[in-house]
């Protein structure tokens, strides 16, 4: 990198954290930049030594994406106070986290990374990008909730009400729903407000994604034909975090251990 960027962009570009993370971090002191303190809007290039905390912060070249069928009871942060956290669960050998969240109690596909800017891109909720999932409730699948389903739902805890979406009755306990953005607890909230209750929620597909027959607790790297794909839908995608946009849950890395979906 001979172009000198943000600091805040560098810590994210090099797997490190999110911008908004990053921001706090330097505001709090923890970063260094060739020995001294740095601050808000400092650039930075690869001739800079660039500490986070006592770690000497380097970008990462390769380029990693892998696609995780994680199981219920794993907790979607990088947080190593966490001892479900899914870094050590998949134990990759390079530094990688999550993009996005599905809560502990629900499984299914997660992808995680080691590049910022790809993270924001996909996960920033304007760019509208489907989120696939089949979920069992307690109660029959009716017509009626379908239809409520998918026009959208007001969720009172959180003042806001759901994106119109696609859903799918596949059996009679069992349905499919499409989703392009991703509140806290979005769908669990989605069938309370019609008294159903999840009894199992599982993700298939992110984007062009597809979980397929990836093995529970197996990981896999994302195929050159997918990547061509993704590279392509995401060709016109925002990764600028823009005033608002964390109230629909929608911060690009699990820098929490808040259960989500």
């Amino acid at each position: 990198m001979s172009e000198a960027i943000r600091i805040n962009k560098y810590l994210s570009e090099a797997g490190v954290c999110s911008r908004r993370e990053a921001d706090r971090q330097i505001a709090a002191g923890q970063v260094t930049i060739n020995g001294k303190v740095a601050v808000m809007g400092d650039k930075v290039s690869s001739k800079d030594r660039v500490m986070f905390g006592k770690k000497r912060v380097s970008k990462e070249e390769e380029i990693i994406l892998i696609a995780v069928n994680k199981p219920t009871g794993i907790v979607c942060t990088a947080e190593k106070r966490e001892k479900d956290n899914i870094v050590d669960y998949v134990n990759y050998p390079k530094r990688i986290y999550p993009i996005g969240r599905l809560d502990k109690n629900s499984h299914g596909l997660i992808l995680m990374t080691n590049q910022g800017a790809l993270v924001n891109k996909m996960m920033r909720s304007r760019n509208f990008h489907e989120k696939e999932y089949l979920v069992r409730v307690n109660r029959e699948v009716t017509k009626a909730f379908l239809q409520g389903m998918a026009k959208g739902v007001y969720l009172a805890q959180l003042d806001v009400s759901t994106r119109p979406c696609q859903v799918e009755k596949v059996g009679r306990y069992t349905f499919r729903i499409i989703l392009t953005q991703g509140l806290n607890r979005q769908i669990r909230r989605m069938c309370e407000a019609f008294q159903y209750r999840v009894v199992d929620l599982k993700r298939v597909r992110i984007m062009n994604i597809r979980l397929g027959d990836l093995k529970e607790g197996a990981y896999r790297k994302i195929t050159s034909e997918e990547w061509t794909e993704l590279r392509s839908q995401l060709m016109k995608s925002s990764s600028d975090i823009v005033d608002g946009e964390g109230k629909d849950g929608n911060k690009a890395w699990t820098e929490s251990r808040h259960n989500r979906k």
